[in-house]
This record gives structure tokens, sequence and C-alpha cells, in this order.
């Protein structure tokens, strides 16, 4: 049903006859680490491809005209689906702007149904390689490629109910519960309908029959109603006046949209704010899975984060389907994750409009949590980036007599961070001061890690290597990324290095 998924799966098989059993097909499209041979730009690399006989989409002549190219594709297409020993035309084009890229959307969107395959978009990309690395990342995204999506497959269901979810910030989220039906590939049953004006807007209820589709074909959506088919006895939906957990009041900002449950011992929220605290980035704790946070919730064990870390052998070894293996695995990860850094313990908070870029800034600024809880609002505001909206939601927060009780008892239970003086602060920010280093290979600590450190002494963790780099971090089996540096000239360091560069040795 869902192609991806399948192909994903199959790779990560652990027997590699499984694998093979699977019947995939690939396609090359992008370089990895090469070695004697160098390209400068992907249209290079796709005819360098299409040479090799390797499997690829193959790349067409830039030189036929935009028009003439889309006529004979569309044709030679056509003849290829139904006689399959043609040999398929080209997919790929390099356009020469943005004119020829828009026609060869429309092209692919028209041919896609003759694809052997399925596709969701085109990706269009800066064609020279020296630009790509120029441009870098953003996170994980290039700021040289962007997908071009199609209009998502439509389909038609009705609404069984709808349910009202409760999130880890409290907001209450109406979910169309829905008979199940395929789009695109994928069976669907509930898709979201945001908040309150959303519902009013398309005037969505109860036993309605409603156009869904995928937005990005990724999200289920509902486009429409049919109000056509609506049953005579239907009534407008409205959010419930209580929290459908809690059965607390709900309340209603007049700057927003949304009405949230404000009860800070609403289950839901409890859960949700426990699975953001125990996440990866967060707090880190490995072995605390959703399930085992929800079963936990619901045994009455914890009820704030700092239960987690009350936690014992002979509360955990009673719960159904656990054995001392795995108690202990439990315990010993969540006492790992007593020693932290204060960007983790900020961000792990789950406050209002604090993700992790914003909470290493907070960190860097005050120092310590107590200096973030007796900031007041205008000391927030000559925090980097942040602006009166996320001043007030950190000034709410802090104010709130619970968390900082919580704050305290995490402490007191042996949660502890590094504390950074404004002193050394200043003299760690200098060693590494607006450098950008390129992590690639694997390092002695996890990359999240070195990352952490490089940014705790004034570094910038960058994705790819460019000339404006100023450091490749390489590691055991470095890939691509080294080889670029070395063609580039710029400096490579290994771990023993950089801790020299920070006063680490």
């Amino acid at each position: 049903a869902n192609p991806r998924n399948a192909a994903a799966g199959s790779i990560r098989q652990l027997d590699p006859r499984i694998t093979a059993s699977r019947a995939l097909r690939m396609f090359a499209y992008a370089p990895g680490v090469i070695e004697g041979i160098s390209f400068k730009s992907q249209s290079e690399f796709e005819t360098f491809l299409a040479g090799a006989s390797l499997p690829t989409v193959g790349i067409a002549d830039p030189k036929e005209p935009m028009d003439r190219f889309c006529e004979r594709t569309k044709q030679e297409l056509e003849a290829w689906t139904k006689k399959k020993e043609l040999v398929r035309p080209p997919l790929a084009r390099a356009c020469r702007g943005a004119n020829e890229a828009i026609a060869y959307y429309h092209l692919v969107e028209k041919i896609r149904h003759l694809l052997p395959f399925d596709i969701d978009g085109i990706v269009v990309k800066v064609d020279n390689y020296g630009l790509q690395r120029e441009l870098g990342f953003v996170a994980r995204s290039p700021r040289w490629a962007v997908a071009a999506k199609f209009q998502p497959e439509q389909g038609t269901t009705k609404i069984r109910e709808i349910a009202v979810q409760v999130g880890r910030t409290g907001a209450l989220t109406p979910v169309a519960i829905m008979e199940p039906v395929r789009v695109g590939g994928v069976t669907i049953t509930n898709a979201t309908l945001h908040n309150q004006d959303e519902i009013d807007r398309k005037d969505v209820r109860v036993g309605d029959t409603v156009i869904i589709q995928r937005a990005g074909d990724v999200i289920p959506e509902v486009v429409k109603v049919v109000v056509e088919k609506r049953p005579v006895d239907s009534k407008p939906f409205k959010i419930p006046k209580k929290c459908p957990v809690c059965s607390e009041p709900v309340t209603k900002l007049d700057e927003e949209v949304v009405y949230r449950c404000v009860n800070p011992i609403c289950p839901a929220i409890l859960k949700e704010s426990l699975k953001h605290f125990a996440a990866r980035r967060a707090m880190n704790i490995e072995r605390l899975g959703d399930k085992l946070i929800e079963t936990f919730v619901d045994k009455g064990l914890i009820r704030s984060f700092s239960d987690l870390y009350r936690l014992e052998f002979d509360q955990l070894i009673s719960l159904e389907r656990m054995g001392e293996k795995s108690v202990t695995n439990i315990l010993e990860s969540i006492d790992k994750s007593r020693h932290s850094t204060l960007p983790r313990l900020i961000f792990a908070l789950g406050i209002r409009f604090v993700g992790e870029t914003t909470a290493k800034h907070l960190a860097k600024h005050f120092g310590t949590i107590e200096r973030l809880i007796d900031a007041s609002e205008t000391e927030l505001l000559e925090v980097e980036e942040i602006g009166p909206k996320v001043a007030d939601s950190i000034r709410k927060a802090l104010s709130n007599k619970t968390l900082v009780k919580e704050i305290a008892a995490l402490q007191k239970l042996g949660v502890t961070y590094e504390v950074v003086s404004k002193k050394k602060k200043t003299a760690g920010s200098q060693a590494l001061e607006g450098k950008k280093i390129v992590i690639t290979g694997t390092l002695p600590v996890p990359r999240d890690e070195a990352k952490d450190l490089i940014e705790a002494h004034g570094g910038q963790a960058v994705g790819s290597v460019s000339k404006k780099t100023d450091f490749v971090l390489a590691g055991d089996e470095a890939g691509s990324k080294l080889q670029k540096a070395q063609e580039l000239g710029v400096e490579i360091i290994d771990w023993d290095r950089l801790q020299d560069l920070i006063g680490g040795k």
C-alpha cells in the first residue's frame, strides 16, 4: 500500500535473502563518495550515469526547445508504455529559467500516470554543485532544492464521529473519525479538523459525507462537505466547554483560535508533556517510550517530571510484561539523564514557543536556570531572537509556582547541568567564536553531543562544506564532506584537535 515504507522496510531487513526477494528497483540521482573523478553539476553527473549504464531517469538535451521536449517526451512515453521494448525517453531536464521549470512541472503532472511508479511532485535543483555547496542547508533542508508537489488525490467518505484530543499545551484539537477510505495508496480513517473556526468555516458535522485528500500527499485533511448528502437531523459541532479528559473548564484567549485545558494535572497534558520531557533532544531518556509513559501515568506512578526520578525497581517489576532486564535498563536510562545540559533542560520544560534554538539562546544568555526564572520580560527581550510574544510566554510559564517547584524538585533529585558563569561563558564563546564547522564520520561521542560542544564554545555546526567553512571535524569513515573539504582547501581537524582548540586538554 505504501511503496516508500515497503522499500525502507526491505532494505532494513537483517537477512539479505529477504531483501533480495522483494524485487526492489533503484534510480541513481546524486553522488556519494567519489574517487578519481569529479563533476561540476547535476546535469553533468546525470549524463555520466546514463553513459555508465546505471539505472537513472536520464537527462534530456538542454538545447532542445522546451515545447518540443514536452511534446516529444509525452508521445514517446505513451509509446513506451504500450510497447515496453522501446527505450524510455530521458525524463530529467536542465531548465533555463523559471518558465522552463514551470513548463517541466506541468509536463510531468500530465505524464505521471504513464510512469511505472508513483510520484507526488518534482524537485527543482540548482544545477551547479559549487553553488549548491555555497547555498548550504537550513537544518536538514537544502537551500538549493525545493519540492514542487502536484495536486493531491482525493476520496469520498463519511464522518462517524468527531473526537477531541488534548495536546501537551492543553490545546483541544477536533479530529474526524471516518469510514476507512483509500487515497493515494493509503487507507485513511482520521483527519484533523484543526479548531472550531475551521469546523465552522467548512461546516463539518458528524454524519456528513466529505471529500478528503492528503495535504502534500501526506497529512489527511477534509477538503469540503457534500451538503446534498447531509442527514436531515444533523447538528453543528461545537468543541465542549469542559476538557474531555479531566472535565475541567476550558478557556480561549482573545488572540487565539484554540480552546485550551488549563488544568496542570490533566492526565492528557501530563502524558504529552512527559513524552516531550523524555524526548531525544530534551532529557534524552532512551528507554522510556510513549507507551511506557502512558502506562506509568495510568497506573498513578508518575504525576510530574520529577516523579520519573523517584521510580523504583519494585514499582516497575510488578507491571505487566516488565522483566528484570527491562526494568534495570529503564532505571539506568533515567539515571543517566540526570546529567544533562541547560539548553536541554529548558527545552524539556515544554514552555510554549521555546524550541531547541531558543533554549540555547536562553542558556547562553542567563547561564543558570535560577537566573532565567528571575528574569524580567525586559531582560528576556535582550536575548537573541526573542520577541514580545516569546518573552511573555516564558515569563508566564516561570511565574507558575508549580513549575518553579518542579524545577527545584528535579535539582534536588540530582538533575544537574554545567553552570555557565558570565566570565566562563565569554571565555568559552571566544574559543570557536564565529567559526563554521562541518561534522563528518564517526566521533568518540554522539553527533548531537559534538554539535552541542561546538555551539557551547561559540561555533556554528553547519551541514555542508563550502568555501566559507572554517573547519571540517572528521571522524572515522568520513564521507564525501571530507573529500569536498580537501578539494576546497578547508582545514580538517580531528576530535583531539577540537579539544585543543576549546582548551579541553
